[in-house]
């Protein structure tokens, strides 16, 4: 078994300059955390999640920190505190290119990659890879997530425990 046996050939991608606005819409609608980045001749410039986005529209600090007190009579005291309101401004990046959040040059298999490969990128904790683009010659040819490794893994063991 290798990679072309476990992979999703039907890949859904989005390309370097498609909007995050339009993106995000896309990602709403489907099943799945993320999509391969490609160019025009096909080739994986990159990936983009759930992850990156969330990353993109987090406000980085709301506390405010004010001092009280009139040096040199008394000490100044800093105190923060949490402002109210929303953590998310999702227009402030919505005519962003996904080229700007993507991971570029993420990591890829050969179609013939095998299985132990697929388990040692796919089960690295420090690598934390979900899903893995197939390339054959170069281009996209597939997909493989942990669950598709999972199934493959599956039916290959029911098949050896029938024969």
């Amino acid at each position: 078994m290798n990679a072309s046996d476990v992979m999703t050939a039907d890949v859904e991608t989005v390309a370097p300059d498609d909007e995050v606005g339009e993106v995000l819409a896309r990602l709403a609608d489907v099943n799945f955390s993320g999509f391969p980045v490609v160019d025009e001749d096909d080739r994986v410039v990159g990936v983009v999640t759930e992850g990156d986005l969330v990353n993109l529209f987090e406000v980085d600090d709301r506390v405010l920190w004010i001092p009280i007190g009139i040096p040199p009579i008394v000490d100044t005291l800093t105190y923060a505190f949490d402002l109210p309101g929303d953590d998310v401004d999702i227009a402030a990046h919505a005519d962003d290119p996904i080229s700007s959040v993507m991971t570029p040059d993420p990591v890829t298999v050969d179609a013939d990659a095998t299985v132990d490969e697929l388990l040692d990128l796919l089960a690295n904790p420090e690598q934390d890879i979900n899903r893995l683009p197939v390339l054959d010659g170069g281009k996209l040819v597939g997909i493989i997530t942990r669950q598709d490794l999972l199934r493959g893994l599956k039916r290959e063991r029911g098949a050896a425990g029938a024969a």
